[in-house]
């Protein structure tokens, strides 16, 4: 046996006693503190850490915790979730913005995992377990399967209701632009204001950096822009920003 050592993810810490490769179990582990774990705390810890922001720029899934997230992102809990921030959007809309309803007020979706879910397709990729694909997932988006969010539709809806222009904004790229309207349309999702995915020069920087430029071009427009609602926290951060930005549930990627 070697020494004992440790990993943390945020406020999440496991103390490792060294066992033979073939002995290695995540039910052996205990906390820091010697709180014995199951699988389930260990893999809850990891996608809420996910959420906090605290765990960045994992590649995949870990093995021992694909099988949770796949039943995670197929559960009344993700919906759950899901809804209730959508109805956040609806209590900061209803409380919070003053509309001038001069078709300048302005609210960004994300697409991928926003409005449209990828989930069919990463169910046979072992729900983020396997390193992404690109061409592969790109020839996936150009079918236009993916099934609509309804809690992300019914935001939607409710928004161009009360006329506030609707701007997509992903990091998809450019060639999957008519894919991508059929898709969106035919799932129940129209009348948008804009469409911006990413051309050959967005590419060479970060989702981030891309976005926030987005959101710049749109205010020198004269939009102001009351809300973002994203999955990933590239979407709605940096500057400039929105009155509030609103992250939906994602466990299964990370896009920078």
């Amino acid at each position: 046996m070697g020494k004992t050592f440790g990993y943390c993810w945020g406020f999440f810490c496991l103390l490792i006693i060294p066992f033979a490769v073939a002995d290695w179990n995540i039910l052996h582990q205990r906390t820091r503190n010697g709180l014995k774990i199951s699988l389930k705390n260990y893999c809850e810890s990891w996608r809420m850490n996910v959420e906090l922001h605290n765990i960045r720029d994992f590649e995949v899934v870990p093995e021992e915790c694909t099988s949770y997230i796949g039943k995670y992102v197929r559960s009344t809990q993700y919906t759950v979730d899901s809804e209730r921030a959508t109805e956040e959007c609806l209590v900061y809309l209803s409380t919070s913005c003053d509309l001038k309803k001069d078709s300048r007020d302005a609210w960004i979706f994300d697409i991928d995992d926003t409005l449209l879910s990828t989930v069919p397709y990463y169910k046979e990729n072992l729900y983020g377990g396997n390193k992404l694909n690109l061409t592969s997932l790109e020839e996936w988006m150009g079918k236009g399967k993916a099934p609509a969010l309804d809690h992300s539709l019914k935001l939607f809806n409710e928004l161009k209701s009360r006329g506030v222009q609707i701007i997509l904004v992903s990091a998809r790229r450019e060639h999957l632009r008519a894919a991508t309207i059929d898709n969106l349309v035919n799932v129940g999702f129209h009348g948008w204001a804009g469409l911006v995915l990413r051309d050959y020069a967005d590419e060479l920087v970060s989702v981030r950096t891309y976005k926030s430029d987005v959101r710049r071009k749109l205010i020198s427009q004269g939009y102001r822009i009351w809300g973002i609602v994203g999955d990933q926290y590239s979407s709605i951060e940096g500057l400039p920003s929105a009155g509030r930005t609103f992250k939906l549930p994602n466990p299964m990627y990370y896009v920078a």
